[in-house]
């Protein structure tokens, strides 16, 4: 499966990425970089969870990202 990251900087100087496909997969970083690599993490947090869980219902998939 793809995800595609998105990104804004928000008034205050910080960066905010969200990974669409995983509601409430959201991070702030300093810089964009180091928002889109928190949020890459976090989502690869939720789907070894989601693995761990039986939520997968036995898929094989492979996960990327991409910057929208």
């Amino acid at each position: 499966m793809n995800y595609t990251v998105e990104y804004e900087q928000e008034e205050d100087g910080r960066w905010l990425a969200e990974v669409m496909e995983l509601p409430g997969v959201i991070a702030y970083g300093q810089t964009r970089e180091e928002a889109i690599a928190r949020v890459e993490a976090l989502s690869l947090r939720v789907l070894a969870e989601r693995l761990e869980n039986g939520e997968t219902q036995g898929r094989v998939f492979s996960v990327s990202f991409a910057a929208a």
